[in-house]
């Protein structure tokens, strides 16, 4: 007899879609109805709605989701948007600037979902004493810096600047234009 664990394994080495698991996710529906294995008497819809969360293939995090800072743990960085206007934002450490601009409505793409494919979160760091205290960019980023428009030497993607206690305070002017070309542009054509 198979454990609900071990059924959790088997299908997870088969990959099976989240389209076809989504068909579980009726509270009214059984698993025990659809996939003929020897499972427990128990298993009921709730055994289902744990299979389909394990297999769901949102995110863990995500995309633009910030955590609201802590009384007396509030980290600032003010955003200069395209039109000169300054957006002084309370956030927690552990937040990178693309969530937060995004979750504050300020006009900055991220096209590539945070991931360091493309250039359309490209921020200008204000003040070269801040932009010395973050870690220095990596290839990837760098390889991206190279296609964005009106690019700094204190130029960064606002998806790899992540808020820190060293960076409170931190000023970003958000470019006057974006491009949005990505790593995938550049793949090799067959």
């Amino acid at each position: 007899m198979a454990t609900p664990r071990a059924l959790v394994r088997s299908l997870q080495s088969l990959r099976i879609s989240s389209q076809y698991l989504s068909q579980f996710s009726r509270p009214s529906f059984s698993i025990c109805s659809r996939i003929k294995l020897s499972l427990p008497p128990t298993c009921h819809s709730r055994t289902t709605a744990s299979l389909f969360r394990q297999f769901s293939t949102s995110p863990s995090r995500q995309h633009g989701h910030i955590h609201p800072p802590k009384p007396g743990e509030e980290l600032y960085v003010t955003f200069i948007d395209k039109e000169g206007k300054e957006h002084k934002l309370a956030v927690s450490e552990g937040d990178n600037l693309l969530d937060i601009a995004q979750a504050h409505d300020l006009e900055m793409e991220g096209a590539c979902g945070g991931s360091c494919a493309c250039s359309t979160c490209h921020v200008i760091v204000l003040d070269e004493e801040y932009y010395e205290k973050m870690p220095e960019p990596e290839d990837d980023e760098n390889d991206m810096l190279d296609l964005a428009f009106g690019l700094t030497e204190t130029s960064r993607l606002g998806c790899q600047v992540v808020m820190t206690k060293e960076l409170d305070g931190l000023r970003v002017r958000l470019p006057s234009m974006t491009r949005n070309l990505q790593a995938s542009d550049f793949g090799s054509k067959q």
